[in-house]
C-alpha cells in the first residue's frame, strides 16, 4: 500500500493506520512488506491480520484492489517461519492469471526466507508441474480443476500435511461451478488446519461453503455494501450502437498516453477490436479465454510492463489481477451482471491511486446500465462527446473494420485447417500498430482532434 492510502485516511479523520509491525508481523516480512513498496497496511490486512496470526479461521469481505492476498500471506508465512515444512498451504483461484499472481506475491514476501511456490493451472504443461510438486514446495497455488488432476494421477503428490488452505475470490470460484472439485480437495486435506475464505462479495454459496469448511470463523468485512473507492472518477456515454466502434475510438484518442484496459462480453470482441485499434495505429493487444495460457500470460505482461497501453479483455481480466499502472478503465460492452462493473472498474484507482472509468451505454444496455447505478447507490454524471467530431472518424473506423474482418476470416480458415484453437490467433506479426493489408496508419494523439467541418 502507497503513502495515499496513508494520506487518504488521514484526510477522512481516520486513525493513521499502523505499521506491520504493529500488527505482530516479524521483522524479515515487515521488511519484505516495505521492500514490495507497502508503507502501511490496508483496512483489510488491519483487521484480519491479528486474527490469523492468533489462529481463528477467517472469511474476509472487501472491495476488489483492497489488498486481500497480503491479508492471508503474511500469516501464512509468518506460520511456515516458526515451523518450516513442504506443502505447508494451498491457495485455491478461479483463474490462471491470478493463480500465478498469488504466487509471486508469496515468493517475493517469502524471498529473505526461502520460500518456494508450484503453480497449478491448466492450459499448461503437466509433467513440467508433476515435476515442480516433486520437489516439495512450501506453497502449492493452483486452479481446483489442475489440482484435482494433480491428487489424482500425479504419483506422490498428496496434500494430507497442509496446514492452511486458502479460497481466495469464492465467489468465482462457486459462480465458475468449482463445487465437485472443491468438496473433491475437502476430502484429502486435513480436518485440523486453518482455513481463511476471501471474496469481494457475499453469496449464498459463499455462506455454505463457509459452513462447510470453516471451524467458528472471524468474520473481517471492511465495505458491507457494494462500493466503489473515492478516488475513482465514474461517468457513463449513451451511444447508438452502430456508432459504436467510433465513440471507442474517440474515447481512447481523449485518453492518449494513458493505459487502458476495455471490457468486452466476448472473447470474439477482444479479438475484433484489437485488430481494429491496430490497424488505427494503436497498440492494442487482446486477453480472453478462448486464448492459450502462453498467450494470455504474454499479453498480460506485456501490458503490465508498459510495452502495450491498451488492453482489450473479457471478464476473465476483471477480478484479482494487480496491474498497479491502469489509468483507465472503459466497459465497451455493459456487463450482465452488475457486481461484475465493481470488479472491472476495481482494476483501476488501487491502492488509494486515481483511476476513471467510463460506460458505453447503448439503446439496448439501459436497463443493465441502470442496475449498476442501483447496486452502487450513485448517479454517474456523463463522459462530454460532440457527436459531429466523433463521427469525422467514421471513415478511418470503418476501413479498420472492413480490414479486421478480412484478418479474422483468413486467420480462422488457416487455424481451421491446423486444427489449432480458433481464438489463439498468432499477433506477433502484427504487432505495434499498423494496418493488416495495407499501409500503416498514421497513430492517433490527444493533440490530434479532428477539427470540425
Amino acid at each position: 500500500m502507497g503513502p495515499e492510502n496513508e494520506r487518504e485516511e488521514d484526510a477522512e479523520g481516520n486513525e493513521k493506520p499502523k505499521s506491520f509491525r504493529d500488527l505482530g508481523v516479524v521483522d524479515q516480512l515487515a521488511d519484505a512488506c516495505a521492500a514490495l513498496g507497502w508503507k502501511a497496511p490496508s483496512s483489510i490486512q488491519v483487521d484480519s491480520i491479528p486474527l490469523a496470526l492468533a489462529g481463528r479461521d477467517m472469511i474476509g469481505l472487501a472491495q476488489t484492489g483492497s489488498g486481500k492476498t497480503g491479508a492471508f500471506a503474511i500469516p501464512i508465512l509468518q506460520a511456515l517461519l516458526e515451523k518450516p515444512q513442504a506443502l505447508f498451504a494451498c491457495i485455491l483461484s478461479p483463474t490462471r492469471e491470478l493463480a500465478i499472481q498469488i504466487a509471486e506475491q508469496f515468493e517475493a514476501l517469502g524471498s529473505g526466507i526461502g520460500v518456494k511456490c508450484a503453480v497449478v493451472v491448466g492450459g499448461v504443461d503437466m509433467m513440467a508441474q508433476s515435476i515442480a510438486l516433486a520437489k516439495r514446495p512450501h506453497i502449492v497455488v493452483g486452479t481446483p480443476g489442475r489440482l484435482v488432476d494433480h491428487l489424482t494421477n500425479t504419483k506422490g503428490f498428496s496434500l494430507r500435511t497442509i496446514k492452511y488452505l486458502v479460497l481466495d475470490e469464492a465467489d468465482r470460484l462457486l459462480n465458475l461451478d468449482f463445487e465437485a472439485e472443491i468438496d473433491e480437495i475437502l476430502k484429502v486435506i486435513p480436518k485440523d488446519r486453518k482455513t481463511y475464505l476471501f471474496s469481494a462479495t457475499m453469496t449464498s454459496k459463499v455462506a455454505k461453503l463457509q459452513r462447510a469448511c470453516l471451524r467458528n470463523p472471524a468474520k473481517v468485512e471492511v465495505s458491507s455494501k457494494y462500493s466503489t473507492v473515492d478516488t475513482l472518477k465514474q461517468e457513463y456515454i449513451f451511444i447508438p450502437a452502430k456508432f459504436k466502434d467510433c465513440y471507442l475510438v474517440f474515447i481512447l484518442n481523449e485518453m492518449a498516453g494513458n493505459t487502458i484496459m476495455v471490457f468486452t462480453r466476448t472473447c470474439e470482441s477482444t479479438r475484433r477490436l484489437a485488430l481494429i485499434l491496430r490497424n488505427l495505429g494503436m497498440d492494442a493487444i487482446p486477453i480472453s479465454g478462448q486464448m492459450s495460457q502462453p498467450k494470455r500470460l504474454g499479453a498480460l505482461n506485456k501490458f503490465k510492463a508498459g510495452e502495450r497501453s491498451i488492453l482489450i479483455c473479457t471478464d476473465v481480466a476483471s477480478r484479482g489481477l494487480d496491474i498497479p499502472s491502469v489509468d483507465a478503465v472503459i466497459n465497451y460492452d455493459i456487463p450482465t451482471n452488475s457486481k461484475d462493473y465493481i470488479h472491472r472498474v476495481g482494476r483501476t484507482a488501487r491502492a488509494g491511486r486515481s483511476g476513471r472509468a467510463v460506460s458505453m451505454v447503448t439503446q439496448y444496455d439501459v436497463e443493465l446500465y441502470q442496475r449498476i447505478e442501483q447496486l452502487i447507490d450513485k448517479k454517474l454524471p456523463a463522459f462530454m462527446a460532440d457527436q459531429e467530431e466523433v463521427l469525422q472518424l467514421e471513415e478511418r473506423v470503418s476501413e479498420a473494420q472492413r480490414l479486421a474482418a478480412l484478418h479474422m476470416r483468413e486467420k480462422d480458415a488457416g487455424k481451421g485447417k491446423k486444427g489449432k484453437r480458433k481464438g489463439d490467433y498468432d499477433d506477433d506479426n502484427h504487432e505495434g500498430g499498423g494496418s493488416y493489408g495495407g499501409p500503416k496508419k498514421k497513430k492517433f494523439a490527444k493533440s490530434s482532434k479532428p477539427s470540425r467541418k
